[in-house]
């Protein structure tokens, strides 16, 4: 009675994660001016995390008028968020594509767990952050690589705390959720993700207060109050102590 009840909440709310990633993805793509990667962040993790995705869209990166987006994402919990929603785009969407992969190949929960690591940490650098930091770089991929490398990592694994123990402890409760076809496995990773959203979020708070993340931004102005594309030349620097034309010593000897 109790799995049945589980699994009828389940289609309700996979109904209403359809309903809202087409809300979202409707209005970021045709009425928002957000950077074209964090659209893509937004529907992902919408379609991640549900109703709960869409309201944080509403609440913190839905223009509310013409021409004030700027204005409206400007607070540091919005710029938090929106570097969340960033990194939790990338590394939940590695995450999920590898526990689908070790799931439907039956692999041991050790090796899952790696692959997810390492896959999650890969799409959330190598797409999510260097891809949206390469503009403000010149062009320079390497250099957003550079620059994005620790900063990712430190929000990746705050992501993974909150990800693995839901994933592991209700996997290992219900040995149905670690097959890929069940509803209840797409259930555990929709709440494995807002878990995981819940701690990086801190993390996040504090990247973009001191400088080392950014959170959402438009075409027009880029980086948490508002920094233009030639005021963020000159903060990028800044922030990381050294300029970024030369990698670090640490990178160069690789």
């Amino acid at each position: 009675m109790i799995a049945q009840m589980i699994d009828a909440a389940l289609v309700v709310w996979f109904a209403l994660t359809g309903l809202s990633v087409a809300y979202v993805a409707w209005d970021s793509f045709t009425r928002n001016p957000e950077l074209t990667v964090m659209k893509y962040g937004w529907v992902l993790v919408t379609l991640y995390t549900g109703p709960v995705g869409a309201a944080l869209y509403v609440l913190s990166c839905e223009e509310p008028g013409p021409y004030q987006h700027e204005v409206f994402i400007e607070p540091l919990w919005k710029q938090a968020l929106g570097s969340t929603i960033h990194c939790l785009a990338g590394d939940a969407t590695g995450i999920i594509i590898a526990a689908a992969v070790t799931a439907a190949l039956a692999l041991p929960m050790w090796l899952d767990l790696i692959f997810e690591y390492l896959l999650g940490f890969g799409f959330g650098l190598l797409i999510f952050q260097a891809l949206f930091m390469r503009d403000m770089l010149g062009g320079s991929y390497r250099a957003a690589l550079v620059r994005s490398f620790m900063p990712e990592w430190l929000s990746m694994n705050a992501v993974m705390a909150g990800m693995i123990p839901v994933m592991v402890a209700l996997m290992n409760h219900d040995m149905r959720a670690m097959e890929v076809t069940p509803i209840r496995f797409w259930g555990v990773m929709s709440l494995a993700t807002l878990v995981g959203a819940v701690i990086a979020y801190p993390v996040n708070v504090w990247l973009v207060a001191v400088g080392l993340k950014h959170g959402m931004g438009t075409v027009r102005v880029l980086g948490a109050g508002g920094h233009n594309l030639e005021a963020e030349a000159t903060r990028i620097p800044a922030t990381s102590g050294s300029p970024w034309d030369s990698p670090p010593l640490w990178l160069a000897m690789q």
